[in-house]
Order: structure tokens, then C-alpha cells, then sequence
């Protein structure tokens, strides 16, 4: 899976571009057993690491700026879940309740979801959205958002086979460069 739109991603705190992981999905490793888990600050530097493999972008500043934000927060309605097979943080998805947004009812949003590319084709993806769904749904939503860019078509069809669709919602955006 590649990453759905993160807030501050644009950050000027980048710091060692690497080329990014190739497209296509590698080959399933042996099966091995799946949890989904709260992540953890030892988790952090797996986390770190599989982003850049698949983004080219080492961002530490940013993702130590999300773990204190989201696996600190978890009472606020906040998700940062680790998917793990044998005792290895393969995957991650990052998510929160926002209440009233866009004149919408509280919802909850997935803003980034990641899998190793070794690591695809486990069912790990779709367990950790399975496990950010069902916190959202004890904080009381029953509607789940997420944004991505239209080219990505990789998590277009990860997210289209988990049933979602097109939303009632348009992004809309502009340039603030003159």
C-alpha cells in the first residue's frame, strides 16, 4: 500500500532522499501470523523505514511529530496501529475522529496506511483497516473517510475492495504560489 495524504508531508524537514520502492508488489512472504496492535515508540524506527523504502524520503522530524500526536492520544479519538508478523512491524495505518468536519457527521478518517512492499498480499492491510474501523466505530461513527491522490492506483483498489466509494465530498484546492 502506498501512503493516502498526510498533513505536513511537504515538510522542509525532509532529510535523505533514497529511491523510492518500485510500484509493483513484491511477493507475499511465508505466511506467518498477522496482530494488529497499538504501535509503540520502539516500533518508530520500523515505521520510519518503511515510509522512506516507499516514499524515497526519510521525514523522522515529522514521524516522531505524529507519534507523540496520535499514539499518545488515543483517548482524543486518535489511531496509530502497527499490523506485525513474527515480532516485525510490517505495516501501520494512521487515522482519528473528526467530528463535524465539512458539515459532515463525526467520522472517522484514514489519513495514512503502509505495508512493506515484501510484505504485501498477507491480508495486512485490510486487517489494519478492519482494526482502525472498529475503534472508530466504539467512539460511536459509522462512516469512515480517507483522501488519495487519483493516480495512486495501487490503494484506489485496496480501498475500493474493502467497499469503499466515491464520497458525497470534492476536494478542492489552489496554488498560494504568485
Amino acid at each position: 500500500m502506498s501512503k493516502t495524504t498526510q498533513p505536513g508531508a511537504a515538510s522542509k524537514r525532509r532529510t535523505k532522499a533514497i529511491a523510492p520502492a518500485p510500484p509493483a508488489v513484491a511477493p507475499a512472504r511465508a505466511r506467518a501470523a498477522l496482530s494488529i496492535r497499538a504501535v509503540r515508540h520502539e516500533d518508530l524506527d520500523a515505521v520510519i523505514e518503511m515510509d522512506a523504502m516507499v516514499t524515497g524520503i526519510h521525514k523522522r522530524d515529522y514521524w516522531n511529530s505524529l507519534y507523540r500526536r496520535y499514539a499518545e492520544a488515543v483517548a482524543t479519538g486518535h489511531h496509530f496501529l502497527v499490523a506485525t508478523a513474527d515480532d516485525e512491524v510490517i505495516g501501520f495505518v494512521i487515522g482519528e475522529v473528526r467530528d463535524w468536519e465539512f458539515g459532515s457527521q463525526p467520522c472517522g478518517w484514514v489519513f495514512a496506511i503502509d505495508v512493506r512492499p515484501d510484505a504485501r498480499l498477507m491480508g495486512a492491510a485490510t486487517q489494519l483497516l478492519q482494526g482502525i474501523c472498529q475503534r472508530f466505530r466504539r467512539a460511536g461513527v459509522s462512516k469512515v473517510r480517507t483522501l488519495l491522490a487519483r493516480e495512486n492506483t495501487l490503494i484506489l483498489s485496496f480501498f475500493r475492495s474493502q467497499g469503499m466509494m466515491i464520497s458525497p465530498f470534492i476536494p478542492l484546492e489552489m496554488d498560494l504560489e504568485q
